[in-house]
């Protein structure tokens, strides 16, 4: 299970990636940063539900006022188990089947 997803934007909307330990996500992490395509937001931890985000955008978070710490968090936390919700329930076409008779 991936219980790290390491948040980015691409042109203007939020993706994930998987990742099984914090080391591996924070590799993807420094790897997103060098990417000028993607810009790396920062990781979601869903056993704890709390998110680390990418150092420049920690400094930004450390320097707002508790209100909006609160909610920069809860709106990032929202987004992020939104994705994780989104791909869990997603199945690829070819493992599509028929619903049953009792279905």
């Amino acid at each position: 299970m991936n219980r790290f997803s390491v948040l980015y934007m691409f042109k203007g909307q939020y993706h994930h990636i998987g990742a099984t330990t914090h080391q591996e996500a924070l590799s993807m992490l420094n790897n997103l940063s060098t990417n000028t395509k993607r810009v790396p937001v920062g990781i979601y931890d869903a056993k704890t539900e709390l998110f680390e985000w990418e150092p420049s955008r920690q400094q930004n978070y450390n320097q707002a006022d508790f209100e909006e710490q609160g909610k920069l968090a809860t709106q990032i936390i929202t987004i992020a188990q939104s994705l994780r919700r989104r791909d869990a329930t997603w199945q690829p076409a070819s493992t599509f089947r028929r619903p049953s008779f009792f279905a």
